[in-house]
């Protein structure tokens, strides 16, 4: 992805704003999954379903985006920019890769809008179906990989000594993520998708292109397996 292509989406009225630099990857919803039954966490945190009216807005932007709005489209990306960077940055572990492969996302959504259907859903699953096939093409493989780590959250312009409770917590992460990335590659895209993007159950079925059921077994099988390996660790 060149800087011009990154431009387009960052600085150009279409988009109305800069490109994301930083990234908070929250992984309070993983660990309160990790903390009671191994089938809890059926609705994590995000509000994956908007409210009716902010339904009907997404529909009505995505029409006019489909007839040629730069406009409309350009609200979409301001929406869902965060969403589709997080889970790209969570991937590839990179500021400047997650930025040249989020562009490159949009660009892919905008010249494939004209085939989406509304289905009176959220878009937020489409445009990150599409990060992720952007993400596999890359790494050249569509094996799941997770590359962020606790050195990854933290504020890089911010030089401060922390606390012994935060480098504790932040070791307890550090353990959570590694345990993650050695699960099998689907079910560290299970959990990801569902406790550090916050997508529902049906969200992530459709980006994984699998049914509810299965998406709910790759997620029991997932904690798990947390479970085990964090096994002795404060949940």
């Amino acid at each position: 992805m060149t800087t011009r292509r990154l431009s387009f989406l960052g600085a150009h009225p279409l988009a109305g704003g800069a490109m994301c630099t930083s990234v908070t990857v929250d992984l309070s919803l993983l660990w309160m999954a990790l903390s009671g039954p191994p089938g809890a966490g059926s609705s994590p945190g995000r509000s994956s379903t908007p409210d009716p009216d902010e339904l009907e807005r997404v529909r009505a932007l995505v029409a006019l985006a489909q007839g040629g709005d730069q406009d409309a489209f350009g609200q979409l990306y301001q929406r869902y920019v965060e969403v589709v960077y997080r889970y790209i940055y969570v991937r590839v572990g990179s500021v400047h890769t997650a930025q040249d492969l989020t562009s490159e996302t949009f660009i892919k959504a905008l010249r494939n809008l004209s085939g989406f259907t509304w289905q009176g859903k959220d878009i937020a699953a489409w445009f990150v179906t599409i990060a992720r096939n952007v993400v596999n093409d890359h790494t050249k493989s569509s094996r799941f990989r997770l590359e962020v780590t606790t050195e990854d959250m933290r504020d890089a312009d911010t030089e401060v000594e922390a606390p012994e409770g935060e480098v504790l917590e932040r070791m307890r992460d550090e353990r959570l993520l590694k345990a993650v990335a050695q699960l099998r590659p689907e079910q560290a895209e299970c959990v990801t998708l569902r406790f550090i993007q916050g997508m529902s159950l049906a969200e992530t079925a459709e980006v994984m292109g699998k049914k509810d059921n299965a998406v709910k077994q790759l997620q029991l099988r997932a904690v798990r397996a947390l479970q085990r390996a964090l096994e002795g660790e404060e949940l």
